[in-house]
């Protein structure tokens, strides 16, 4: 039957009524029937309308086509339906995370990749997982073929596809939205010229975010306010969010090159939006300005009124009745609270979780792996994959994500000896971005397992220079060379000057210096890093770092500077000009200090001695004797004395500049490494030769131990004292009552008869 006719119909049944008033009982019963089946229907109808509206709905989305179509049951609907069921769960959300996520799973052609990006700051984490979720509901639904599709709400966006996505910059598909008014004409100049500097400056610091998130919110206040929101995928860098930003906002004109008072523009890679009023959820100070949006308050509760005694009386035995039982439930709950979050503080205690750091820089979520992107990447750790393994029992692996990026995983077990190496490397690496460091893409936790992921560097300066069979069949030039030492002192200047906080790296030996494919070297582990800002004092009682690239004042005194990295430079510096480790054993099997070997032949005059075979006979000696000079200005006993790294890359750039003579060296020691009692450096003995991470982290255990028998301690002190309060007051008691037997016992006085009270 069609609507328009059975609509015509549901007019019979009101005639009928209305004639039908002398009808018998029964045709007023099948009329009743008639109109209670319509009656039904419509309400059926308004039901299935209601859900139908209530049902979310994209703000934007996109299924493509040109990257193929998929069936059903196919591997790569299988594969897609594992990545989504798992977008918020396990380790992905371990910590309620928000930010950005980076998965992948599959092989070759039904890999699927997928990225999911919350918007940055205001959105918790549940509402990400729920946003999430629903939209890895609707996506597959409203692209159920499409191997690669987009599409998002207003606190989230998600996409997928059999290709790479991690790191690229898109900006196609487009997706715009209006406000329905226009500038009026004789503002739009001066909107246009206030819109563009609201632009330029959430740009600039959506760029600088980085992996923690590409994101900032904030107004301008011109001819009127304007409220911005500009946000990047944290994979990108500087760069790519700065020209995506700008791509995007390049024909922002409403239609028909109209000036809107609000409007937003989603790309891929990249978002940006502005209204006249606030609409991001973090607190503004500024005060927004009246706008047509009018928000309507709810009227104000009405005064709840009292009849007579009777209702007085009744409101005083349920409060009598209701207020202690309630405060006996909250008593209950507040000690089930108390007892649950002491047992889990002891826990902690014994095996601290790693997000430990996470909770200290905000959303670090968004460089979180999944675990299972983690081993297929790695092809299930093989050995295969296996590329080293650390001598404080951390193992790397070589692994490839679906976009194709090479990475390196390191594995490590999770306990006390290794929290703050984990909270360090994740603290600094993910907020350090320049082209002389290692690129930190993340991190995972499986268990007791932890694992950071790099970008993958296939050397590292340690190998190349000291191990036998790469020496021979790589030859490292000097101009190679010189391009490494120039990259770390940039590396460095970068951690000591350029960066938003002064950071000391402490560590800084030829194993930490990874070089990729054209030799450009890249600092990394920041395991024991320290950052000026974080602590004022740069004074550390225990002693981090490797011997024979220890500042000799430092291990003196304990207290750190940027001087510290200068001399651990000093010492690399001789190290890739001579291709001798910083100690070596001579002939007579003594230990040799490779700072204290420059040094003499400096004073004889005999420098170029120093100098690998490889090198010597070149035409650059005036060069190498330049570096030779400089890393002994670097390696002077005196922090003072010292360069900053900022005058080293002056130095090293510019050969017109002349060079003060190096001060007077006291040579480095044994006893200068195995000092007096009260030095920290009593922390090492003569045997430790390898690097010094295994040494800090017995430290560190032992030091943690150390703190629990001093709590324990002051337990005890509590206890003596309570019990000499205790005895105190007995004693008072036995003076006013009874005296006191000369062997020290109290008498107590009981009809009249005295005796000893044991």
């Amino acid at each position: 039957m069609a609507l328009v006719d059975w609509l015509s119909e549901t007019n019979a049944p009101r005639q009928i009524i209305f004639h039908s008033a002398g009808q018998n009982s029964k045709g007023r019963s099948n009329i009743s029937q008639i109109f209670s089946k319509k009656l039904f229907i419509i309400s059926v109808l308004l039901i299935l309308v209601a859900q139908a509206s209530a049902q979310p709905s994209f703000l934007f989305e996109s299924c493509r086509n040109d990257n193929g179509n998929y069936t059903t049951d196919s591997p790569y609907q299988a594969n897609l339906n594992r990545v989504l069921a798992n977008l918020t769960s396990g380790d992905a959300f371990a910590n309620g995370g928000v930010g950005f996520y980076n998965f992948s799973y599959g092989r070759d052609f039904d890999r699927v990749c997928v990225i999911g990006l919350c918007r940055g700051g205001d959105v918790e984490p549940n509402s990400c997982r729920g946003c999430l979720n629903q939209s890895a509901h609707l996506l597959t639904r409203a692209c159920p073929s499409q191997k690669e599709a987009i599409g998002g709400f207003d606190e989230c966006m998600l996409r997928y596809s059999n290709r790479s996505l991690f790191g690229l910059m898109e900006t196609r598909p487009r997706f715009y939205s209006w406000s329905n008014r226009d500038v009026s004409t004789n503002s739009t100049d001066r909107f246009s010229r206030d819109l563009r500097v609201l632009f330029e400056n959430l740009k600039s610091r959506a760029a600088n975010g980085g992996f923690l998130g590409k994101y900032a919110a904030g107004n301008y206040s011109g001819d009127r306010a304007l409220y911005g929101f500009a946000q990047c995928t944290p994979d990108l860098s500087q760069v790519d969010c700065r020209n995506c930003l700008d791509e995007a906002f390049g024909d922002f004109l409403g239609p028909n090159g109209r000036v809107r008072v609000g409007g937003r523009v989603i790309t891929p890679s990249c978002s940006f939006r502005y209204e006249v009023y606030p609409f991001y959820g973090l607190e503004d100070e500024t005060d927004a300005p009246p706008t047509s949006r009018v928000q309507s308050t709810p009227p104000s509760s009405p005064p709840l009124t009292t009849k007579g005694k009777k209702s007085n009386k009744s409101r005083t035995i349920i409060i009598a009745t209701v207020v202690p039982s309630v405060a006996s439930v909250v008593l209950i709950i507040s000690i089930g609270v108390y007892s649950s979050v002491k047992k889990t503080i002891h826990k902690e205690d014994k095996d601290r979780p790693s997000f430990e750091a996470a909770e200290e820089i905000g959303n670090v979520e968004c460089l979180q792996f999944n675990f299972s992107t983690i081993r297929v990447a790695t092809n299930n750790f093989s050995e295969e994959n296996k590329f080293a393994q650390g001598a404080s029992g951390y193992v790397y692996y070589r692994g490839k994500l679906c976009d194709g990026l090479n990475i390196l995983v390191k594995c490590f077990n999770a306990k006390n000896s290794s929290r703050d190496f984990f909270k360090n490397e994740l603290l600094f690496s993910a907020k350090l971005q320049h082209r002389n460091l290692v690129r930190h893409l993340g991190f995972c936790s499986k268990g007791n397992k932890r694992f950071f992921i790099y970008e993958f560097l296939p050397q590292s300066l340690d190998r190349l220079i000291f191990d036998p069979l790469l020496v021979e069949q790589s030859y490292l030039d000097w101009d190679t060379r010189y391009r490494i030492i120039r990259g770390i002192a940039r590396g460095l200047l970068y951690l000591h000057e350029d960066c938003h906080f002064t950071i000391i790296h402490r560590d800084i030996k030829a194993s930490k210096i990874l070089l990729d494919e054209e030799m450009n070297p890249k600092i990394s582990g920041f395991g024991l890093a320290k950052s000026i800002e974080v602590d004022r004092s740069g004074d550390f009682s225990v002693l981090a770092g490797t011997i024979g690239y220890l500042d000799p004042e430092y291990m003196r005194s304990g207290i750190v500077s940027v001087k510290t990295d200068v001399y651990s430079f000093g010492v690399l510096l001789l190290e890739i000009l001579s291709g001798q480790r910083s100690i070596s054993s001579n002939h007579d099997g003594e230990r040799e200090f490779l700072v204290n070997t420059a040094w003499r032949n400096w004073r004889e005059g005999t420098a170029l001695n120093l100098v690998d075979l490889q090198i010597r006979d070149g035409s650059e000696e005036s060069e190498i004797m330049r570096c030779i000079h400089i890393g002994l200005l670097c390696v002077q006993t005196r922090s003072y004395a010292r360069p900053t790294m900022s005058s080293v890359v002056h130095m090293l750039n510019c050969n017109c500049l002349s060079l003060p003579i190096p001060s007077e060296f006291v040579d480095v020691e044994e006893s200068s490494i195995v000092s007096s009692e009260q030095s920290p450096s009593s922390v090492f003995n003569s045997g430790m030769i390898e690097s010094f991470h295994s040494k800090s982290e017995i430290v560190q255990e032992s030091a943690y131990k150390v703190s629990i028998e001093v709590n324990n301690l002051y337990v005890v002190i509590l206890v003596v004292q309570f019990v000499s309060k205790l005895k105190f007051l007995v004693m008072f008691r036995g003076l006013t009552m009874g005296g006191k037997n000369p062997d020290g016992r109290f008498l107590h006085n009981k009809r009249g008869t005295s005796r000893s009270r044991r």
